[in-house]
């Protein structure tokens, strides 16, 4: 055989095993189970910030490994979801050898169909295509809730933060490498907000206009009746940063707001970079119209004529 017939052949190989991992994670088909290294496992936790006051629910939770962890480790309680009955027992198995049956559970269930309303963080080690399917669900959850993805995305929605491993025992996907993947379920923040805000002995009367699809912001803003330039806006949960930048050059004025959004109210910190003078004060923003939260799939590019 040929080395480039050889390769074609891997290919395939690999492909047909990455599609019984899907089957195998929706419940039809052969079951194949790919564990999550524990290292992976370890960071996956971590970037997460998993503590004993949250709810975790891993999607497609094979042995256990990810509810056992964080239930042992940081007093996490949550549970697991698989289709798998031989897998399940070992989850029991696991959760009760680590003395942790109090806060682990595990159930026989599609992932799809399973209720994700007390979740805090929600885990997983499934393909594009699933993640995707997932998603409209995960966007409807409770701001701030953190998702922690094992090698693969979620289409348009892209991470907030994401981190690269070098795992050695790894055999699918990328051999030797895993990639973590974290969102923050984003608060709405899109609308009109207008606030007056008394700052270095002046009072900045600030007008913004938000679009948002999914964490990202964009629009428009005026401070005292002048035009102010957007930058890096964002929604992490409830909290959102963005910069509004008047005058240009050597003149130019930075205002950083932090603040965390509560229904159509807006409070928190803002700093008036000028220079190399810093104001600093509190802010309280109203949201006078209401925006929408783009939340859909980018339409596909049309064809050309």
């Amino acid at each position: 055989m040929s080395k480039r017939s050889a390769a074609w052949l891997a290919g395939w190989i690999a492909l047909g095993a990455l599609c019984a991992v899907a089957r195998a994670q929706e419940g039809v088909g052969d079951v194949v189970y790919v564990p999550t290294p524990q290292t992976v496992v370890e960071a996956m936790l971590k970037m997460a910030k998993v503590g004993p006051n949250d709810y975790l629910i891993d999607l497609g939770s094979g042995d256990g490994r990810i509810v056992v962890t964080a239930a042992k480790k940081y007093g996490t309680r949550g549970f697991g979801v698989d289709l798998d009955t031989v897998l399940l027992k070992r989850a029991h198995e696991s959760a009760k050898r680590e003395g942790v049956t109090d806060r682990a559970n595990f159930i026989e269930q599609n992932l799809f169909e399973t209720d994700l309303a007390q979740a805090t963080v929600i885990t997983s080690y499934l393909l594009p295509e699933m993640n995707e399917k997932l998603r409209p669900k995960i966007l409807k959850l409770k701001p701030g809730t953190r998702v922690v993805a094992h090698d693969y995305h979620m289409g348009e929605w892209r991470p907030d933060d994401n981190d690269t491993l070098v795992v050695p025992e790894k055999t699918v996907g990328n051999p030797g490498i895993s990639y973590i993947f974290m969102w923050y379920v984003p608060a709405n923040a899109a609308g009109t907000w207008q606030a007056a805000v008394p700052v270095a002995g002046q009072t900045l009367a600030v007008d913004v206009s938000f679009d948002q699809r999914f964490q990202m912001l964009s629009g428009n803003a005026q401070i005292n009746q002048r035009p102010a330039q957007i930058q890096g806006a964002r929604v992490k949960g409830e909290e959102v940063t963005f910069w509004l930048v008047t005058g240009s050059g050597a003149g130019a004025i930075r205002h950083e707001f932090n603040g965390k959004l509560q229904g159509d109210t807006l409070t928190g910190i803002l700093r008036v970079h000028a220079g190399k003078k810093v104001g600093e004060a509190q802010f309280s923003a109203k949201r006078t119209a209401p925006g929408k939260l783009d939340l859909s799939a980018a339409e596909p590019p049309a064809a050309a004529l």
